[in-house]
């Protein structure tokens, strides 16, 4: 009777026991981790120096002084140096009429180059990825890039794969989202998450102001990233997920029209990047704020903000006109990683998150050195904040992108390890930050603002001042 009576107590015991453990190991194999990321450098040959930018655009037939102006004016502010990077069909001559091949090439000089240092320096076998996905916004084929990838490396016949298109700036993190939903319903799995675009179909060679923006901006650049839920991974990782928030205004015509591909009025393919585009962006910022925010910051923060908001609304005869509260996002965030989406967009972000000069030195040396490397551009970011040995154990980091849609999306990683390894900013991380980031563009072509619309001619013989 005494063991019919243990068993018949202690059985619903024991299944709950069973239970519990099966609800917490089911949690631990749910986690997101990065082994591991490695960003592209081209060669030195496809790198831009301000004498052959002007060649660039000198051989654009459809540009007047005007443009030349406005361009001039446009890439003094940019924040772009000299050591940035561009496809290669722009070094042969062949800009305004790039070939099918030029895109292909283009990524494939990419997934070679940094998916197999990656591979290498971690030891796995490319059998050994269960899931790959692909983010290459403006370019697409068949078979895709996704399975260009998986017939080189000779990938498993049972992969899950994954080629996202049009996603702009953002992809990253969409990438992200995708394999930490994998990795909630699949245990022992390893991703490999690849990311960058493809610039060389997509050269603007018309002379519309809101367009050729984009020539001056993107730059070419890439990065592979092996992701895993496996525990018995976890000493080895690097970063670990915390959560991640995308916010999506398209159904918005304002913000959709804001960042859009189309062809300007003589049928010239370009990106338009439209006036409303900062309005846009600081909308989207705020909304995807508001969601995050309470999922990463201390509540005595979120108390803090509630109750200061909640005064100055009280008292908005007598405040009006004053600062606004601004919620201090460093008090659960040791780093920021931000797009570098231009200067106006980390000057924008800086400022609606009161971020120090610190904070943001990561985006404003990356925009110079990388340019705006699209998608991949926020591990270039982190790469600068490991060359500098920023990161540190226990460390939170927050990244935000924003794309065409128009989207903003973040998410927040926890450093498990200092890091500090080498990666691509290992040739230059010692020039950054340098004591000006003005490039020689205004004193070569400083000349131009000085010149008459009516009656300037581009001489067949002008030589543009050596480096």
């Amino acid at each position: 009777m005494d063991l019919i009576s243990t068993l018949f107590y202690g059985l619903p015991f024991f299944y709950l026991l069973f239970l519990i453990w099966k609800i917490i190991d089911r949690k631990r194999h749910q986690n997101c981790y990065i082994l591991d990321y490695e960003c592209h450098k081209p060669t030195d040959d496809r790198m831009l120096s301000t004498k052959f930018s002007g060649e660039i655009i000198r051989r654009n037939k459809h540009l007047g002084i005007n443009e030349y102006q406005f361009l001039l004016k446009a890439i003094v502010s940019s924040g772009i140096g000299e050591q940035t990077y561009a496809p290669r069909m722009v070094f042969y001559g062949r800009e305004a009429c790039p070939t099918y091949e030029d895109g292909i090439l283009e990524m494939e000089e990419f997934f070679h180059d940094s998916i197999d240092k990656l591979l290498k320096r971690n030891g796995i076998s490319p059998s050994e990825i269960d899931v790959l996905v692909v983010n290459i916004s403006m370019l697409t084929c068949m078979p895709s890039l996704a399975g260009r990838i998986i017939n080189y490396y000779k990938m498993r016949e049972d992969i899950k794969v994954y080629n996202i298109t049009g996603m702009g700036c953002s992809a990253s993190v969409i990438a992200i989202n995708i394999v930490q939903s994998i990795f909630k319903n699949e245990k022992n799995k390893v991703a490999l998450m690849v990311t960058s675009e493809s610039l060389s179909p997509n050269w603007y060679t018309g002379n519309n102001r809101s367009m050729i923006l984009a020539n001056c901006l993107f730059r070419s650049g890439g990065c592979a990233i092996l992701l895993t839920n496996k525990v018995a991974l976890k000493n080895k990782a690097m970063f670990k997920l915390k959560c991640l928030v995308r916010t999506h205004h398209g159904a918005k015509d304002e913000a959709y029209d804001s960042c859009i591909q189309k062809e300007d009025d003589q049928g010239h393919i370009g990106f338009h990047l439209d006036k409303t585009l900062p309005k846009a962006a600081t909308k989207a910022l705020v909304d995807n704020l508001k969601t995050i925010a309470p999922l990463i910051l201390p509540v005595r923060e979120l108390l803090r903000f509630a109750i200061v908001s909640l005064v100055r609304k009280m008292n908005w005869g007598s405040t009006k006109g004053g600062a606004r509260p601004v919620i201090n996002f460093k008090t659960g965030v040791d780093h920021i990683c931000l797009h570098t989406g231009g200067k106006a967009v980390i000057d924008g972000v800086g400022t609606n998150l009161n971020l120090s000069e610190y904070d943001l030195e990561p985006a404003r040396m990356t925009l110079h050195r990388f340019g705006n490397t699209s998608a991949s551009s926020l591990w270039y970011v982190l790469g600068y904040m490991e060359a500098k040995k920023r990161l540190k154990k226990g460390d939170k980091v927050l990244m935000i992108s924003f794309g065409a849609g128009f989207k903003c999306n973040s998410c927040l990683w926890e450093v498990l390890r200092d890091l500090g390894n080498e990666n691509v900013w290992k040739d230059c991380i010692d020039n950054y930050p340098p004591k000006t980031l003005a490039n020689p563009f205004l004193e070569k072509f400083g000349w131009l603002h000085n010149e008459d619309p009516n009656t300037f001619v581009v001489p067949d013989d002008y030589v543009i001042p050596d480096d």
